[in-house]
């Protein structure tokens, strides 16, 4: 009896409508609470970022009324978790009776439709629209408990792949470049201290705005390794190691590499830009940099890093910029180019099976407008 329960029409279409999102359009189940009768699947990198099949008898316009309200319910939890301003539900309902009189599609971003039997997919314009390839893949040479068997054995297959690529973004690596940038800070802050007047040494490598000019650019990365004190550089090097390990891991040496430089030196020339003649020194900007990368991955897999990103990763970038601007001696002018600059160029780099190659060509041309734009700024118009 619970065979045939499962293998009856509906279930079938079920299984087939799994199938298709799950393993062709990358969907993940949603777990929600006290929902029956309905699955609930989410990608946020497909136009609709949610599908519900509805499986649930709905028979008059008064319960098809509290579905909708149920529903947006629901989304609203959905978008504070995801961090999401806008999501797209198509929702496809097997068992709507013939009571129910309301427009299914009146909302262009709440998207109904009602689904009797298979054939109804070729018909619906709904569907074709939005997933044009949608029948030609639930057409399956299999039938009965053969097509059960090849359906999960799919779905179980591609939940294993997506965990395996999941396990490998996420597995912690040994953070070589990470090492190497703390001990080169290490190094420069001993060398100064010991070997030289520690003042006369600042004096010559810091970030300078007229000596920049005059023509030492080498002050744009020295810069970033020369700090005013011990409490300075122990704070930037236990940042460095906690938020640089976590950015070399998810992105790679090479990559983790170009953002900390690239940021560090946006930071330098937002320091020249904004700071005035002031001098500047320290590791900060390239560390906010990290900072802005982190909330970009962060977003990308925010299904994973949500509750993380809003109470842990903004928090800490807004605490560190308000302090900037409340503490006196802070350069807070490079850690806002910093966190601009990381951002910018790791959009650039992209993000490890989320970024299309589209994203990553919009983003080189973004981040080296950005860095004409800011070099503009920081060598004619604040001469």
């Amino acid at each position: 009896m619970k065979s045939e329960m499962m293998l009856d029409n509906k279930n079938t279409i079920t299984m087939k409508l799994l199938h298709y999102f799950i393993t062709e359009k990358n969907y993940n189940p949603i777990i929600l609470q006290g929902v029956e009768d309905e699955i609930w699947l989410e990608n946020l990198d497909e136009d609709y970022k949610i599908i519900r099949i509805v499986s649930g008898y709905i028979h008059n316009n008064e319960q098809f009324v509290f579905d909708r309200f149920k529903t947006k319910r629901i989304m609203k939890k959905i978008k504070k978790k995801t961090l999401s301003l806008k999501l797209n539900v198509f929702s496809i309902f097997l068992n709507l009776g013939d009571n129910v009189t309301e427009e299914l599609d009146e909302n262009p971003n709440a998207i109904c439709v009602k689904i009797n039997a298979e054939a109804d997919f070729n018909e619906n314009e709904e569907i074709n629209r939005a997933f044009p390839d949608l029948v030609k893949k639930m057409k399956f040479s299999e039938q009965g408990m053969e097509l059960f068997m090849k359906i999960t054995g799919d779905i179980n297959k591609h939940n294993r792949e997506d965990v395996s690529r999941i396990e490998k973004v996420f597995k912690q690596k040994i953070p070589v470049m990470t090492y190497i940038l703390i001990a080169i800070n290490v190094v420069v802050y001993v060398f100064g201290i010991f070997f030289t007047n520690y003042d006369n040494f600042i004096n010559v490598f810091c970030i300078h705005g007229p000596s920049i000019r005059a023509g030492q650019l080498y002050r744009l990365i020295t810069g970033i390794f020369v700090h005013s004190g011990l409490f300075h550089i122990l704070f930037n090097c236990y940042a460095l190691y906690v938020i640089g390990s976590q950015i070399e891991s998810f992105f790679g040496k090479w990559k983790f590499t170009i953002i900390y430089f690239f940021s560090g030196l946006i930071g330098a020339l937002f320091s020249m830009t904004f700071g005035g003649n002031y001098a500047s020194v320290g590791a900060s900007g390239a560390i906010f940099g990290l900072m802005g990368s982190l909330l970009y991955f962060g977003y990308y897999y925010r299904v994973y890093l949500g509750n993380v990103v809003k109470s842990q990763i903004l928090p800490l970038i807004l605490i560190n910029l308000v302090a900037g601007f409340v503490i006196p001696g802070i350069d807070v002018y490079a850690h806002i180019g910093g966190l601009i600059g990381g951002t910018l160029i790791t959009i650039a780099l992209g993000v490890k099976d989320k970024s299309t190659t589209f994203e990553k060509i919009n983003g080189y041309i973004v981040a080296i407008i950005f860095l004409a734009f800011v070099s503009y700024m920081a060598f004619v118009f604040a001469a």
